[in-house]
């Protein structure tokens, strides 16, 4: 059955509310809170990394992989030193209007067709074709899918086959799996998430008057965000903090992960997140340009050079340990958190390669040698490594090389 639609007869009653280059390691954007940092005087820091999901309505793209290689050697790289929590749920975010939308556009246009056979790229096309067809359905009819979510985990066929590709292509990438076909639904309620948000004083609510909901830091010079629409719908900021407001205060400090065109929406969630207590720190990177160009992807662009197509192109003539650094180097390292330098299949290649010579040369250095290491490209004040900083030094050829404990348990 493609449509919730049998779910949603009380859906109305429970409305939203169910609901190799050049840059010092500074120029990743990382920005730490001014506060001291919340690190505890014995044990380990607990660390809550919390990348920009990538919602489940099209195939993973380079400017996905950018961002999710750094997730993971962010978060390899920083659990012998802390205690890390990687947090990535298609299921809070599946409530915002990009793949609500999204759902209910298929099963309207259409139908009840059979998904499980379809590659990413096909899904990708009829995602494009939502977001150029520029319809916003009504919230009413969105709310069956709401609900289903809610109440019983419900992920549309379309959605469920992008993430069964998905977590074959983080296997074959070496990606740690946060749960990709997991149900794991936020703490707290839309209802739940504005009252801490006043009590926060940082909440302006206009529903008694038919208006929106805003969240408010105009007291930091910074203007009102709708995150909630006058008849219910809410984006995506007000999914992650539905999601990260009560994960927050249980960690010393907070990592988020995100593009720049995310940046505004980001600077807000870092000054209510700080506001609980932990050190919060931001990774801003930029898209991976396609011939120049930086697109988003329901413009498209991504067809030959996507996940899929990468692993068809370069997984049977690079070893899997090559091709898992190789790439690890190429995104983070060579692409760096910028967006000047376009996707390049020859360079990659190149790079592959000088992934097996590096694998090859590494000496064995000891386990704690490898950990003192990596505890030197922790950020000022930071209880995460910094994937840039890590990753770009073993490029460095005045440095000696790489350690094989380094590589294998960091990188492939």
């Amino acid at each position: 059955m493609s449509s919730p639609q049998a779910t949603g007869a009380d859906a109305q009653a429970t409305g939203a509310d169910a609901q190799a280059t050049g840059a010092d390691a500074r120029a990743t954007g990382a920005e730490a809170s001014v506060r001291d940092p919340a690190v505890p005087a014995t044990g380990r820091p607990r660390v809550l990394l919390a990348p920009v999901t990538i919602t489940p309505t099209k195939p993973l793209t380079p400017s996905h992989l950018k961002g999710l290689f750094w997730t993971d050697v962010a978060l390899r790289a920083s659990r012998p030193l802390a205690e890390v929590t990687h947090r990535s749920s298609h299921t809070a975010f599946d409530a915002c209007e990009q793949t609500l939308g999204f759902w209910e556009y298929l099963d309207r246009t259409v139908g009840d067709v059979d998904y499980s056979g379809l590659s990413g790229d096909v899904i990708g096309e009829l995602y494009m074709r939502f977001r150029a067809a520029g319809e916003r359905a009504p919230f009413h009819a969105c709310l069956p899918y709401l609900e289903a979510i809610e109440r019983h985990g419900w992920v549309h066929p379309a959605s469920a086959r992008l993430l069964e590709l998905w977590a074959g292509q983080y296997h074959r990438l070496g990606l740690h799996d946060p749960g990709l076909t997991a149900h794991q639904p936020p703490r707290i309620g839309l209802a739940e998430m504005i009252d801490r948000l006043r009590r926060l004083g940082m909440c302006l609510d206009l529903r008694a008057d038919g208006g929106p909901v805003f969240l408010d830091a105009t007291r930091d010079g910074i203007p009102l965000r709708q995150i909630i629409a006058a008849d219910g719908r809410p984006n995506y900021l007000a999914c992650a903090l539905r999601d990260l407001l009560p994960l927050a205060p249980e960690h010393d400090e907070v990592v988020l992960l995100h593009d720049r065109d995310l940046e505004p929406d980001y600077l807000l969630l870092h000054r209510v997140l700080a506001g609980l207590g932990p050190r919060v720190h931001r990774i801003t990177l930029g898209r991976v340009p396609i011939d120049g160009r930086v697109t988003s992807a329901r413009h498209g662009g991504w067809q030959q050079h996507g996940a899929e197509a990468l692993l068809d192109e370069f997984g049977d003539r690079h070893d899997p340990a090559a091709l898992r650094l190789g790439l690890r180097l190429y995104f983070i390292a060579v692409l760096g958190p910028g967006d000047h330098d376009s996707f390049r299949p020859e360079l990659l290649d190149r790079y592959l390669a000088k992934a097996r010579r590096l694998l090859d040369a590494a000496p064995d250095a000891g386990w704690s040698a490898v950990r003192d290491g990596l505890d030197a490209h922790r950020g000022a004040g930071a209880a995460h490594v910094d994937p840039y900083r890590l990753t770009a030094g073993l490029l460095n050829r005045r440095r000696a090389a790489p350690a094989r404990e380094l590589l294998t348990e960091v990188y492939t």
